[in-house]
């Protein structure tokens, strides 16, 4: 077994603070430093992880191999920049970046360098939705809401790159069809961004997707639908729970002729199964599961999204 790949955490805020602790806890990373602009809240993570602390993370660069980069959005460009002229790899927070030109160049440039750049697109790695993928094969119409409580986190950016962009990458990544149409519409409730938003989304290959997205919500809710000739398949991220209502000549239940599974996965630490495969990926050499093309991807329909809705306002 080869030595434990040495990283770094830059921006040790909410999210940034759970990706130090799962490096720390693998046994093929070694958590090398973090870097935060507050050094009382870098110090204190240190200590705790037994780690060393930066308030410049140019500092922490030359000392590691691969990063997690959890900044606000709008830095995100030149300390990923600076991350991968550095030659280290590279765990993205989403949405990857503050613009889709922005996006593009750091795509190319961690071609260019041979870096892995992989985007944070947490919910690819929940175990319903990995199942789910391995039954889609002909998706017709795709239904999602995405409904969450306010918070003053994440409020740097609208709804759409908050939260829509979970289930964009989702849609993106199962029809495997150009978008031909965008109708949208938002509006803002508590701040001076989009809050709540509905976008439909037709393909080229005749498949619809209808997404709401939510961050004023008295209640959660992560649901994600897919129908499919002969079959439904629907995702409870919350509860962890998939279930699929299939055609089959002599069933019996609530519809005759139609089979229900529901299948219950135990619950897990999702963030620690993205960290392992952004891990293992850059110690095997293998291109990571959602790679910068599918954060370019996720982001570009999100900002045309965006665009419908101005349009539509008028």
């Amino acid at each position: 077994m080869g030595s434990p790949l040495k990283v770094g955490v830059i921006g040790v805020g909410y999210l940034g603070r759970f990706h130090a602790e799962k490096y720390a806890s693998l046994p093929g990373a070694e958590l090398v430093g973090v870097a935060d602009v507050q050094p009382e809240r870098g110090q204190s993570l240190a200590q705790t992880l037994n780690t060393k602390s930066f308030t410049d993370y140019r500092q922490l660069l030359p000392l590691v191999d691969a990063v997690s980069v959890a900044v606000p959005t709008t830095e995100h460009f030149p300390v990923v920049q600076d991350s991968l002229n550095q030659g280290c790899h590279v765990l993205v927070e989403k949405p990857m970046a503050a613009t889709v030109d922005e996006a593009r160049e750091l795509v190319r440039l961690g071609r260019e360098r041979g870096r892995f750049l992989m985007v944070g697109h947490l919910e690819r790695f929940n175990a319903g939705m990995e199942e789910m993928r391995r039954q889609v094969t002909q998706p017709g119409f795709i239904e999602s809401h995405r409904l969450a409580f306010y918070k003053e986190r994440g409020i740097d950016v609208d709804v759409v790159l908050d939260l829509m962009i979970h289930d964009l990458d989702h849609v993106l990544s199962l029809v495997n069809s150009p978008v031909r149409e965008i109708r949208a519409a938002g509006v803002s409730v508590l701040t001076d961004k989009i809050d709540l938003a509905n976008a439909r989304l037709e393909f080229q290959s005749g498949c619809i997707a209808n997404l709401t997205a939510s961050r004023m919500s008295l209640k959660s809710m992560r649901r994600f639908r897919l129908f499919q000739p002969n079959t439904y398949l629907a995702v409870d991220f919350e509860a962890q729970e998939l279930t699929v209502a299939a055609r089959q000549e002599g069933a019996l239940g609530p519809i005759p002729g139609v089979a229900l599974d529901i299948q219950r996965f135990p619950k897990e630490d999702v963030l620690l199964k993205e960290i392992t495969a952004f891990v293992d990926a850059v110690a095997q050499g293998q291109e990571p599961p959602v790679n910068g093309e599918a954060g370019l991807a996720a982001l570009e329909l999100a900002m045309n999204i965006n665009a419908a809705m101005k349009t539509a306002q008028g």
